[in-house]
C-alpha cells in the first residue's frame, strides 16, 4: 500500500484525521469503490483540465456521475481534458490514473461538484491503484480552503 508523498505530507501537515483503505488493484474510481465496497457516489473522483494554455484546473466529483464540461465555469477560460503527459508531469508521485482528489496540495484550483459536499465522509484515490483515503468532508475540505462548490455534473 502506498500514498503519494504530497497528499501524505500535507494530510500530517493539516493534522487531518483519515484512515487509509486497502483494495484489490483498479483501474478507475469507481472500480476502487466497487472493490473496497464504498458506495460510489462517496468516491471522489478527479477530471483534470486545461485551457491550452498551461492553466489547469481539477474538477472533483462522485465516481459515479460524469462531468458535464459546459458547467465548468472558472474565469474566461476554455476548458479541455488534459491529456496524459501533463498527468504525469503535474503528479510525479501518483501512478498513472490514480490522482487524489485534492488539486490544491498540488498547486491547482479545485472545482467540487456539491453532491460531494453533502456527505459526511467520502474516500479518495490515495496516489495508487490499491488504496483509498476515508475522511470526514470537513477535513477534506481542510485540504482545499479555496475549492470552489458548484455543479458539474452531467
Amino acid at each position: 500500500m502506498h500514498m503519494a508523498q504530497t497528499l501524505e505530507r500535507s494530510l500530517q501537515r493539516a493534522h487531518c484525521q483519515f484512515k487509509l483503505v486497502e483494495h484489490e488493484p483498479s483501474a478507475t474510481s469507481l472500480e476502487s469503490a466497487r472493490k473496497a465496497g464504498i458506495p460510489a457516489a462517496r468516491m471522489a473522483k478527479s477530471v483534470i483540465l486545461d485551457d491550452r494554455r498551461g492553466h489547469y484546473l481539477m474538477a472533483v466529483l462522485p465516481a459515479n456521475r460524469q462531468l458535464d464540461l459546459s458547467k465548468v465555469r472558472k474565469g474566461t477560460l476554455r476548458w479541455q481534458l488534459s491529456g496524459e503527459q501533463a498527468l504525469v508531469r503535474l503528479f510525479k508521485d501518483c501512478e498513472r490514473g490514480a490522482i487524489p482528489a485534492v488539486g490544491e496540495v498540488y498547486g491547482l484550483e479545485m472545482l467540487i461538484d456539491p453532491m460531494l459536499a453533502r456527505h459526511q465522509d467520502i474516500y479518495l484515490e490515495a496516489g495508487d491503484h490499491e488504496s483509498l483515503v476515508h475522511l470526514s468532508v470537513d477535513e477534506f475540505f481542510r485540504l482545499a480552503p479555496n475549492a470552489e462548490v458548484c455543479d458539474l455534473c452531467a
